[in-house]
Protein backbone atom coordinates (compact mmCIF):
# COMPACT_ATOMS: atom_id res chain seq x y z
CA UNK A 1 0.00 0.00 0.00
CA UNK A 2 1.30 3.53 -1.11
CA UNK A 3 2.45 5.84 2.29
CA UNK A 4 -0.11 8.31 1.32
CA UNK A 5 -3.18 8.79 -1.46
CA UNK A 6 -4.36 12.10 -3.37
CA UNK A 7 -7.94 12.70 -3.96
CA UNK A 8 -7.35 14.07 -7.26
CA UNK A 9 -11.14 15.82 -7.13
CA UNK A 10 -10.31 17.76 -4.07
CA UNK A 11 -6.27 18.74 -4.96
CA UNK A 12 -5.59 22.27 -5.61
CA UNK A 13 -1.81 21.47 -6.61
CA UNK A 14 -0.91 24.24 -4.58
CA UNK A 15 2.21 22.44 -2.82
CA UNK A 16 1.68 23.04 0.91
CA UNK A 17 1.74 19.58 1.60
CA UNK A 18 5.49 19.08 0.35
CA UNK A 19 6.34 22.49 1.61
CA UNK A 20 5.17 21.31 5.10
CA UNK A 21 6.47 17.60 5.45
CA UNK A 22 8.91 17.30 7.89
CA UNK A 23 10.85 14.86 6.12
CA UNK A 24 10.83 16.52 2.57
CA UNK A 25 9.27 13.09 1.28
CA UNK A 26 7.03 14.69 -1.02
CA UNK A 27 7.88 15.75 -4.27
CA UNK A 28 5.94 19.05 -5.28
CA UNK A 29 3.33 19.42 -7.56
CA UNK A 30 3.45 20.82 -10.80
CA UNK A 31 0.40 21.87 -13.40
CA UNK A 32 0.01 18.03 -14.78
CA UNK A 33 0.89 16.23 -12.32
CA UNK A 34 0.06 15.32 -8.53
CA UNK A 35 2.16 15.32 -4.81
CA UNK A 36 3.99 12.36 -5.23
CA UNK A 37 6.62 10.34 -3.32
CA UNK A 38 10.53 10.83 -2.84
CA UNK A 39 12.00 7.23 -3.75
CA UNK A 40 12.48 5.45 -0.90
CA UNK A 41 10.42 8.36 1.03
CA UNK A 42 9.01 5.42 3.08
CA UNK A 43 11.94 5.14 5.64
CA UNK A 44 11.76 8.28 6.81
CA UNK A 45 8.25 9.15 7.38
CA UNK A 46 7.60 9.68 10.26
CA UNK A 47 4.29 9.10 10.55
CA UNK A 48 3.20 13.08 12.35
CA UNK A 49 0.05 13.89 10.12
CA UNK A 50 1.72 17.16 9.07
CA UNK A 51 0.19 16.38 5.51
CA UNK A 52 -3.05 15.66 6.60
CA UNK A 53 -3.58 18.30 9.13
CA UNK A 54 -1.93 21.26 6.75
CA UNK A 55 -4.17 20.23 3.50
CA UNK A 56 -6.78 22.97 3.40
CA UNK A 57 -9.12 20.65 1.09
CA UNK A 58 -8.79 17.43 2.71
CA UNK A 59 -6.84 15.95 -0.35
CA UNK A 60 -4.24 13.63 1.02
CA UNK A 61 -4.75 10.79 3.53
CA UNK A 62 -1.82 8.44 5.16
CA UNK A 63 -2.02 4.95 4.88
CA UNK A 64 -2.07 5.14 8.90
CA UNK A 65 -4.32 7.78 9.45
CA UNK A 66 -7.33 7.48 7.44
CA UNK A 67 -8.60 11.54 7.26
CA UNK A 68 -12.25 10.19 9.48
CA UNK A 69 -9.88 9.51 12.42
CA UNK A 70 -8.22 12.78 11.67
CA UNK A 71 -11.16 15.76 13.17
CA UNK A 72 -11.30 19.17 11.87
CA UNK A 73 -9.59 22.36 14.09
CA UNK A 74 -12.81 23.51 15.47
CA UNK A 75 -10.99 27.82 15.63
CA UNK A 76 -14.00 28.81 17.46
CA UNK A 77 -12.80 26.69 20.60
CA UNK A 78 -9.66 27.93 20.43
CA UNK A 79 -8.81 30.15 23.28
CA UNK A 80 -7.54 33.92 22.60
CA UNK A 81 -4.03 34.96 23.61
CA UNK A 82 -5.39 37.09 26.56
CA UNK A 83 -7.13 33.56 27.99
CA UNK A 84 -4.30 31.52 27.44
CA UNK A 85 -1.42 33.77 28.89
CA UNK A 86 -4.19 34.15 32.01
CA UNK A 87 -4.45 30.22 32.34
CA UNK A 88 -0.25 30.05 31.96
CA UNK A 89 0.24 32.74 34.97
CA UNK A 90 -2.84 31.43 37.05
CA UNK A 91 -1.27 27.75 37.39
CA UNK A 92 -0.48 26.80 40.48
CA UNK A 93 2.18 24.13 42.24
CA UNK A 94 -0.92 22.34 44.73
CA UNK A 95 0.56 21.13 48.17
CA UNK A 96 -2.80 20.19 49.81
CA UNK A 97 -5.21 18.00 48.50
CA UNK A 98 -8.81 16.72 49.37
CA UNK A 99 -9.04 13.05 50.04
CA UNK A 100 -11.53 12.55 47.35
CA UNK A 101 -10.23 10.45 44.61
CA UNK A 102 -10.53 11.48 40.50
CA UNK A 103 -12.58 9.70 38.79
CA UNK A 104 -10.92 7.13 36.20
CA UNK A 105 -12.37 8.82 33.24
CA UNK A 106 -11.41 12.18 33.93
CA UNK A 107 -7.77 10.56 34.96
CA UNK A 108 -8.13 8.93 31.27
CA UNK A 109 -9.19 12.44 29.92
CA UNK A 110 -6.25 14.05 31.22
CA UNK A 111 -4.13 11.23 29.59
CA UNK A 112 -5.53 10.66 26.17
CA UNK A 113 -4.55 14.94 26.03
CA UNK A 114 -1.27 14.85 27.02
CA UNK A 115 -1.13 12.01 24.14
CA UNK A 116 -0.76 15.01 21.64
CA UNK A 117 2.16 16.52 23.32
CA UNK A 118 5.51 17.15 20.60
CA UNK A 119 8.11 13.91 21.21
CA UNK A 120 11.32 13.73 19.33
CA UNK A 121 10.99 12.52 15.28
CA UNK A 122 6.88 11.66 16.40
CA UNK A 123 8.40 8.62 18.27
CA UNK A 124 5.13 8.68 20.90
CA UNK A 125 6.83 6.81 23.13
CA UNK A 126 6.09 8.30 26.76
CA UNK A 127 4.84 5.73 28.65
CA UNK A 128 2.58 6.56 31.92
CA UNK A 129 2.11 4.88 35.50
CA UNK A 130 -1.38 6.27 37.10
CA UNK A 131 -1.17 5.27 41.18
CA UNK A 132 -4.64 5.33 42.67
CA UNK A 133 -4.53 4.09 46.05
CA UNK A 134 -3.52 6.01 48.39
CA UNK A 135 -1.86 3.51 50.69
CA UNK A 136 0.19 2.45 47.68
CA UNK A 137 1.46 6.27 47.09
CA UNK A 138 2.04 6.28 50.84
CA UNK A 139 4.20 3.28 51.05
CA UNK A 140 6.23 4.99 47.77
CA UNK A 141 6.79 8.26 49.40
CA UNK A 142 8.12 5.70 52.81
CA UNK A 143 10.60 4.94 50.16
CA UNK A 144 11.81 8.03 49.38
CA UNK A 145 12.32 8.82 52.73
CA UNK A 146 14.66 5.81 53.37
CA UNK A 147 17.14 7.12 50.37
CA UNK A 148 16.72 10.43 52.11
CA UNK A 149 17.92 8.93 55.51
CA UNK A 150 20.87 6.79 53.31
CA UNK A 151 22.28 9.94 51.09
CA UNK A 152 22.10 12.66 54.08
CA UNK A 153 25.28 10.96 55.69
CA UNK A 154 27.55 10.71 52.15
CA UNK A 155 25.83 14.08 50.88
CA UNK A 156 28.68 16.99 50.36
CA UNK A 157 26.02 19.51 49.98
CA UNK A 158 25.51 21.17 53.33
CA UNK A 159 22.05 23.22 51.85
CA UNK A 160 20.77 19.70 50.54
CA UNK A 161 21.60 17.67 53.33
CA UNK A 162 19.50 20.66 55.28
CA UNK A 163 16.86 20.15 52.82
CA UNK A 164 16.87 16.10 52.49
CA UNK A 165 16.90 16.56 56.88
CA UNK A 166 13.41 19.02 57.12
CA UNK A 167 11.58 16.89 54.85
CA UNK A 168 12.94 13.37 56.94
CA UNK A 169 12.04 15.32 59.83
CA UNK A 170 8.69 16.29 58.78
CA UNK A 171 8.10 12.79 57.67
CA UNK A 172 8.48 10.73 61.67
CA UNK A 173 6.18 13.90 62.71
CA UNK A 174 3.10 12.68 60.63
CA UNK A 175 3.91 15.14 57.79
CA UNK A 176 4.54 14.21 54.23
CA UNK A 177 6.46 16.52 51.76
CA UNK A 178 7.14 13.95 49.39
CA UNK A 179 3.06 13.34 48.03
CA UNK A 180 1.45 15.77 50.37
CA UNK A 181 -1.34 13.52 50.68
CA UNK A 182 -2.24 13.94 46.94
CA UNK A 183 -4.54 10.76 46.28
CA UNK A 184 -3.14 10.26 42.67
CA UNK A 185 0.44 9.89 41.25
CA UNK A 186 1.11 10.17 37.90
CA UNK A 187 4.44 8.15 37.04
CA UNK A 188 6.25 9.25 32.97
CA UNK A 189 8.33 6.49 31.52
CA UNK A 190 10.16 6.24 28.31
CA UNK A 191 13.12 3.87 26.34
CA UNK A 192 16.10 5.24 27.74
CA UNK A 193 17.71 4.56 24.29
CA UNK A 194 15.37 7.59 22.73
CA UNK A 195 17.18 10.53 21.72
CA UNK A 196 15.30 12.88 23.95
CA UNK A 197 13.67 11.07 26.41
CA UNK A 198 13.93 13.90 29.53
CA UNK A 199 12.16 16.53 27.60
CA UNK A 200 9.76 14.05 25.73
CA UNK A 201 8.22 12.98 29.11
CA UNK A 202 8.45 16.30 30.44
CA UNK A 203 6.48 18.23 27.40
CA UNK A 204 3.86 15.19 28.06
CA UNK A 205 3.63 15.94 31.89
CA UNK A 206 2.77 19.95 31.05
CA UNK A 207 0.37 19.18 28.21
CA UNK A 208 -1.21 17.27 31.39
CA UNK A 209 -0.99 18.87 34.42
CA UNK A 210 -2.19 22.35 32.34
CA UNK A 211 -5.30 20.38 31.28
CA UNK A 212 -5.45 19.30 34.58
CA UNK A 213 -6.03 23.03 35.79
CA UNK A 214 -8.36 23.94 32.89
CA UNK A 215 -10.34 20.61 34.18
CA UNK A 216 -10.33 22.00 37.85
CA UNK A 217 -7.46 19.66 39.27
CA UNK A 218 -4.09 20.26 40.86
CA UNK A 219 -1.25 19.24 40.40
CA UNK A 220 2.61 19.53 41.68
CA UNK A 221 5.67 17.94 40.08
CA UNK A 222 7.05 15.43 42.43
CA UNK A 223 10.84 16.13 42.46
CA UNK A 224 12.34 13.94 45.50
CA UNK A 225 10.62 11.00 43.98
CA UNK A 226 11.69 11.03 40.55
CA UNK A 227 14.92 11.65 41.61
CA UNK A 228 14.52 8.24 44.12
CA UNK A 229 12.88 6.24 41.29
CA UNK A 230 16.38 6.36 38.95
CA UNK A 231 19.17 5.63 42.00
CA UNK A 232 16.92 3.77 44.90
CA UNK A 233 17.06 -0.32 44.17
CA UNK A 234 14.10 -0.86 46.60
CA UNK A 235 11.69 1.75 44.54
CA UNK A 236 13.00 0.40 41.27
CA UNK A 237 11.96 -2.52 42.02
CA UNK A 238 8.43 -1.38 43.30
CA UNK A 239 7.92 0.63 40.59
CA UNK A 240 9.00 -2.13 38.08
CA UNK A 241 8.81 -0.61 34.58
CA UNK A 242 9.57 -2.52 31.63
CA UNK A 243 13.35 -3.28 30.74
CA UNK A 244 14.91 -0.23 29.51
CA UNK A 245 12.96 2.16 30.46
CA UNK A 246 13.47 4.81 33.23
CA UNK A 247 11.17 7.35 35.56
CA UNK A 248 11.72 10.98 33.87
CA UNK A 249 8.91 12.56 35.73
CA UNK A 250 5.87 12.27 38.19
CA UNK A 251 2.96 14.71 39.29
CA UNK A 252 0.54 14.58 42.17
CA UNK A 253 -2.62 15.20 41.30
CA UNK A 254 -5.73 16.04 42.87
CA UNK A 255 -8.58 17.97 43.96
CA UNK A 256 -7.15 21.35 45.46
CA UNK A 257 -7.92 21.77 49.68
CA UNK A 258 -7.70 25.50 49.27
CA UNK A 259 -8.23 27.91 45.97
CA UNK A 260 -6.07 30.93 44.80
CA UNK A 261 -6.76 34.29 44.20
CA UNK A 262 -3.67 35.98 42.88
CA UNK A 263 -1.33 35.73 40.67
CA UNK A 264 2.38 36.17 42.62
CA UNK A 265 5.27 38.31 40.89
CA UNK A 266 8.07 36.20 38.89
CA UNK A 267 11.37 37.45 37.68
CA UNK A 268 11.60 39.21 34.45
CA UNK A 269 12.81 36.81 31.82
CA UNK A 270 16.38 36.62 31.73
CA UNK A 271 16.79 37.13 27.84
CA UNK A 272 19.78 37.58 25.34
CA UNK A 273 18.96 39.05 22.07
CA UNK A 274 21.13 38.29 19.17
Amino acid sequence: MSLFSIDPKKCKRDGICAAECPAQIIIPSDKKSFPSLLAGGEEFCINCGHCVAVCPHGAITLAAMPLAACPPIEKDMLPGAGALKHLLAARRSIRSYKKTPVPHKLLAELLDTARHAPTGSNKQQVHWMVFQKPDEIHGLAAMVIDFMKMMIPVTADEPAVRRFQRVVNAWDNGRDRIMRGAPHLILAHSPSDLSFPEADCAIALTYLELYAYARGLGTCWAGYFTGAAGLHAPLIKALNLPAGHQCYGAVMLGYPRYSYHRIPVRNEAQITWR
